[in-house]
């Protein structure tokens, strides 16, 4: 089984030697970043289970990296650790979209159990049945959010419907005429090329820039969703 993997943001070094000691003794693998630009990189480059993230780094704050990974990753759980504990403080970090907040000094153990209860429950809404995954693909019919490894992918409402409907027939084939009946509803002219036009709008921002795509045509038959 795979270890679950955190990013820890910290510029100091005890507090790093502290975490990874006590932390990583339960079974968790680490990736350091020492300052906000350097988190940045990391969050683009790599999947992570956790963040955890002080607010006073060199060269960007914080609370600015944790906005500025929010605005592509909702779905990675991000808990701020921070020596600053004023209520203002811890309300000016949740409302930067981080998911906990904690103080220093603190308690190891209850460090842990935090860390615990956040990727429990990151996990619960990843399998949730509103959520249909393929690969590193899923989608969340409740609150229409698309994520592809780890980046939040922005659709139309048609765009939407569409890969909704691919998605809870993957690795089926599906005729065009199937797909222009159950997305567009039966008011349109079969001699329409809508759906080829919108899965060319799909493929543009599921597949391109990735090394796997996802959506594969059919000659003659129509178009799957599935793996490789």
């Amino acid at each position: 089984m795979d270890r679950l993997k955190i990013l820890l943001v910290e510029d100091e070094p005890y507090i790093i030697s502290l975490i990874r000691r006590g932390v990583g003794a339960d079974g968790y693998t680490f990736d350091i970043a020492m300052d906000g630009f350097g988190a940045l990189k990391m969050v683009a480059a790599d999947s992570y289970n956790l963040i955890i993230l002080d607010i006073m780094l060199p060269g960007m704050s914080g609370l600015e990296v944790c906005r500025t990974i929010r605005k592509t990753n909702t779905q990675t759980p991000i808990m701020i650790l921070s020596a600053l504990d004023s209520p203002k403080d811890i309300v000016t970090g949740l409302e930067s979209m981080a998911d906990d907040y904690m103080t220093k000094p603190f308690d190891l153990e209850v460090l842990k159990a935090r860390i615990k209860a956040l990727i429990r429950r990151s996990e619960k809404r990843f399998f949730d049945s509103s959520v249909i995954t393929l690969a590193d693909l899923s989608i969340n019919t409740e609150t229409k959010e698309v994520i592809r490894n780890n980046k939040l992918i922005i659709l139309t409402a048609t765009e939407f419907r569409l890969l909704t409907y691919l998605m809870k027939n993957r690795r089926k084939i599906l005729p065009r005429i199937d797909i222009l009946e159950n997305v567009w509803g039966e008011d349109f002219s079969m001699e329409t090329n809508v759906v080829d036009v919108y899965i060319n709008y799909l493929r543009r921002k599921i597949d391109r820039g990735f090394e796997t795509r996802l959506i594969h045509t059919v000659i003659g038959m129509g178009y799957i969703i599935k793996e490789g």
